[in-house]
């Protein structure tokens, strides 16, 4: 079977990190041993610590290369930053004045990033010929808006519009913390503390449903696939202008 490479929407923090391992040396059923991985770490303008990811990809690549037998079967990997401030701007902060009170003035600011980030994963995919993008989402972490079955659903289906294949195979795998953990310490790999920046809106209280999520994204989503039609076309004009500034 002809090896593809692979996109992993890769935070640093220990879920993403796991399911790198396990994409690396191709021991997870559901994901196929890719050519070449690459670590897509997203950018929104509103994290701190930067170093954090970056630091954490080097170090695992270190170990895995000596924790495997066969250092050469290891998947080559690159870690890949893409900025998607303007449009993580363009799809809430811009406009949540306007925006809130349609979906009942929930926070789904995290919903919103989130969207923004498999935007800019279907671009890279698309433009560097990356058939498949993962993410490490968990069912775990459900109680995140952009962690429920809607999102993942409905990311999906977006994605396949444009060739770009887009499964979340650890979701039920890494139900437990403690799972992850042993994948992590298997790998002799670090199984807690994080990797990954911390963003100014981490944590913050939502009681958003999956019905006003789903809402959201059914007006969101045509509008970023215009965005990202415009961008593969090269009609720049026409893609900065779907979500133009809010003032």
């Amino acid at each position: 079977m002809e090896r593809k490479d692979l996109a992993i929407l890769f935070s640093g923090g220990t879920d993403s990190l796991a399911l790198y391992a396990l994409a690396a040396v191709g021991c997870h059923r559901e994901l196929p041993r890719p050519r070449h991985i690459h670590l897509l770490h997203m950018r929104n303008g509103m994290e701190r610590f930067a170093d954090f990811p970056r630091q954490r990809f080097e170090m695992a690549q270190r170990i895995l290369q000596k924790q495997v037998s066969a250092p050469e079967r290891l998947a080559e990997s690159t870690m890949v930053e893409l900025d998607m401030g303007r449009l993580f701007q363009g799809l809430w902060l811009d406009r949540y004045e306007e925006i809130m009170p349609r979906y009942g003035g929930k926070n789904l600011v995290c919903v919103a990033c989130k969207v923004g980030m498999h935007a800019r994963s279907v671009l890279y995919g698309v433009e560097h010929l990356v058939p498949m993008v993962v993410a490490g989402y968990t069912r775990k972490q459900n109680h995140y808006p952009e962690q429920t079955a809607v999102f993942m659903e409905k990311i999906a289906d977006f994605s396949q519009q444009f060739g770009i294949t887009t499964t979340f195979p650890v979701y039920e795998d890494f139900d437990d913390v403690m799972v992850t953990r042993q994948v992590l310490e298997d790998f002799g790999l670090p199984s807690t503390g994080g990797g990954e920046r911390k963003c100014l809106f981490c944590q913050t209280l939502t009681t958003a449903t999956e019905s006003e999520i789903g809402q959201y994204l059914d007006d969101m989503l045509p509008r970023v696939s215009r965005y990202v039609e415009h961008k593969l076309a090269g009609r720049v004009q026409e893609a900065a202008m779907v979500f133009p500034p809010g003032r």
